[in-house]
């Protein structure tokens, strides 16, 4: 029988879905969402399945969590060519993205809402062979109502937070009726796993995996714009921060001003993780005393700051230099994702911050391949150095390629360990 927790969801969930209808719609609409794709969240499909095909779904959340599966897609599918994969995800910013870089034979929609209506009319059209949830997209319905409906199951790249683990302690009945359904569980490293057992996922279910943004692809460039810029910046030295927070850009524009001192001509590329910042942004470097150009205003990079706050160039602006500082570090937000830079041949700098990615971070330390910085003067003095010492720099961009290229092999063993678990192979 159902836990008494999950019993008053369902019941909370069918009393809130026009109100959750009416506050996603808004918001989705607001970002430029067609009105019959709003409809996806209750379930309304306005893509075909493939009747004759094994459907292997994908659910993530947002950005982050969908760009760590469209690696692994691509590999499942090159191993299963007959299958179709489908996508689905919260944000418009992942229904952008997921159609700039869309794997062969798959389809995004947006996530259903967690209640009974709309997970019906989803999984009535979908009928998922298999379906794996990512990281914490820990809906307790679309867990339940995909399980009944008879398809295996994995969480991959499982990541909870603390405060999440201690709530599921609190509720242990509920917490096994829930991660029963997974077939497999693959974390993000060990204290995860341990982690995932003590509040009763099956013991014999869960293994480490590996932080699957680690295996994503790089970021795509956008050609024409990186030539547009090269042309602007000519031969003046570059440094490129990103994903940056309030009350971090402070601390990259003071470092900015120091190190201008030793080269007049260096440029700043600055891209806030909110582009919707962008005139706080814009503020705060005219206050700085510094000259800038902005990517909205339609301008390449020019004077001493270009602000990039766009979505989606995130790839090109890493293109331009090889010293990149990431964001969301200076603060207790938890650091961003390194990977992509390492991709892209740069130099990663990050703030002490970073519990989001602590193993990654420590390893590429240990290799050279990343530095972590205090605040204004240690991170200008460490741009400084890898400015004024190009074989330093080009040691630096080597190990970061060097840890990127380990981890490439890693994919497919993942992806056929997923098959095996979830049945998916011919015949099976």
């Amino acid at each position: 029988m159902a836990p008494l927790l999950y019993r008053l969801w369902v019941g909370a969930s069918m009393a809130l879905v026009p109100f959750a209808t009416w506050a996603v719609t808004r918001k989705l609409r607001r970002a430029g969402v067609p009105v019959v794709r709003c409809h996806e969240k209750l379930g309304h499909a306005t893509e075909p399945r493939d009747p004759d095909a094994a459907l292997i779904w994908f659910h993530a959340a947002s950005v982050g969590e969908t760009q760590a599966v469209l690696a692994l897609i691509t590999r499942m599918g090159v191993a299963l060519p007959q299958a179709q994969f489908l996508i689905t995800s919260g944000t418009a910013t992942s229904a952008t993205m997921v159609a700039r870089r869309m794997p062969p034979r798959c389809v995004h929609q947006f996530s259903p809402l967690d209640a009974p209506g709309t997970l019906r009319r989803f999984l009535r059209h979908w009928r998922p062979d298999a379906a794996l949830f990512v990281e914490s997209e820990l809906w307790p319905q679309m867990l339940r109502r995909t399980h009944a409906q008879g398809a295996r199951m994995a969480l991959v790249n499982a990541r909870l937070s603390a405060r999440s683990i201690a709530n599921w302690r609190r509720f242990p009945k509920t917490a096994r009726y829930l991660f029963e359904v997974f077939d497999l569980i693959l974390t993000q490293n060990d204290a995860m796993a341990k982690a995932m057992v003590e509040i009763n996922a099956p013991a014999d279910r869960v293994a480490r995996g590996i932080n699957l943004k680690s295996l994503a692809g790089p970021l795509p460039q956008d050609e024409d714009a990186l030539f547009e810029a090269r042309a602007a910046l000519g031969h003046r030295p570059v440094w490129i921060a990103s994903s940056t927070h309030p009350g971090e850009e402070e601390t990259v524009l003071a470092a900015h001003k120091s190190l201008l001192e030793q080269h007049p001509d260096l440029c700043l590329i600055l891209v806030p993780r909110h582009p919707e910042r962008g005139q706080d942004v814009t503020n705060l470097i005219a206050g700085a005393g510094l000259s800038l150009t902005r990517r909205t205003r339609g301008d390449m990079p020019g004077g001493q700051v270009f602000l990039a706050d766009t979505l989606g160039e995130l790839g090109t602006w890493y293109a331009l230099g090889d010293i990149v500082f990431l964001g969301g570090s200076l603060r207790p937000i938890g650091g961003h994702n390194p990977f992509e830079v390492a991709q892209a041949g740069a130099a990663v700098l990050s703030g002490n911050h970073v519990a989001n990615f602590a193993e990654t971070f420590a390893e590429m330390e240990a290799r050279g391949a990343a530095r972590l910085v205090a605040d204004a003067g240690d991170l200008a003095l460490r741009v400084g150095a890898l400015l004024d010492d190009p074989a330093a720099l080009e040691a630096a961009k080597a190990a970061a390629t060097a840890f990127t290229r380990d981890r490439t092999d890693m994919l497919d063993g993942i992806a056929a360990r997923l098959i095996k678990a979830l049945e998916l192979a011919p015949g099976a």
